[in-house]
């Protein structure tokens, strides 16, 4: 009786006593998308601020493509112990995700435990700085004398979504030009090769600040407090849609709750500190610390807002 009662005494303890010796090697920290880009900015920053609260080196391992499907595809199956997170814009990569893909290798629903968000970023619509369109009623206005309306630009899907419920608020039949590198978008912009790109606010503030472009407007539901002058589609009368992709982490399902809250306290003190704040004004991000069960419910809402505008914009499934 006495060995049965000490065996579990030692399984209760065991989930409690976790907590303080996690982490006790280096977390993988994996990223959907490309070394130098705006979102391996971001998960880098994050990361180098982590392995710092955490006392252990936190190693960013980038897997990009299929619209970061390759990444989380790799977070589903490694194992649920607290060593591999994937910091990642989720609603676009996660809750999105089933109505993107003609079929997936995980589960969008049971394959990932929530972790806590932490920012979001807004989508806008940019010109050539050097054309006299200050406004988003200019813009209209050119693309409507425009055979089929003109082109525009957008390389995620994320900005072919912001762009088509601005076509749809304006009555427009724009036609949308892929790209796969920001800087052949920029050079077909420049050239008057498309009339307007629909991009992330993070690039679309750098390259404003180079004076190549003029943001005219965010398809965000509120402004960013990273662009307070940059108005929304909403608030001139272009729809009501809302295309801010929000941040957050995620680990695989099935990881201890104690790591999950661990993990989140660190990630929410890490967002609410000065450092983090002035870094993510800087590239146009705000702030949105949270909890596990809010990013979870959040997951769970935004599908069904995602489907429709993946509906919308008659995005074919990959």
């Amino acid at each position: 009786m006495t060995r049965i009662l000490l065996s579990l005494a030692l399984a209760l303890a065991a989930p409690l006593a976790l907590p303080q010796d996690y982490p006790a090697r280096e977390i993988r920290s994996i990223c959907n998308f490309g070394p130098g880009s705006g979102a391996d900015i971001l998960v880098r920053f994050y990361s180098d601020r982590l392995s710092k609260l955490a006392g252990k080196p936190v190693v960013v391992e980038n897997k990009p493509g299929a619209n970061g499907a390759i990444a989380t595809d790799a977070l589903a199956k490694s194992k649920p112990d607290g060593y591999t997170i994937m910091i990642t814009p989720a609603s676009s990569t996660i809750a999105s995700a089933p109505y993107l893909f003609k079929s997936l290798p995980f589960d969008t629903t049971r394959d990932f435990q929530a972790v806590t968000t932490i920012a979001t970023v807004t989508f806008v619509l940019l010109v050539d700085a050097s054309k006299p369109i200050k406004s988003v009623g200019d813009l209209v206005s050119q693309l409507k004398a425009k055979q089929n309306h003109g082109f525009y630009g957008a390389q995620s899907n994320s900005g072919i979504i912001a762009a088509e419920l601005f076509k749809h608020a304006a009555g427009l039949q724009t036609t949308h030009t892929p790209y796969k590198q920001n800087a052949q978008a920029l050079t077909d912009l420049l050239l008057g090769q498309v009339d307007f790109l629909s991009y992330d606010a993070t690039w679309a503030a750098s390259q404003e600040k180079g004076g190549k472009v003029r943001i005219l407007a965010s398809a965000s539901a509120k402004r960013s407090g990273a662009l307070p002058n940059v108005p929304t589609l909403a608030e001139l009368g272009f729809g009501s849609g809302d295309v801010s992709p929000w941040w957050g982490v995620v680990v695989p399902a099935g990881t201890p709750r104690a790591i999950v809250e661990r993990l989140a306290g660190w990630f929410n003190q890490i967002t609410g500190e000065q450092d983090t704040k002035d870094f993510l004004a800087r590239t146009a991000f705000d702030p949105f610390p949270g909890s596990p069960e809010q990013m979870q419910d959040l997951l769970r809402t935004d599908s069904a807002r995602w489907k429709g505008y993946v509906e919308l914009a008659k995005i074919q499934p990959q």
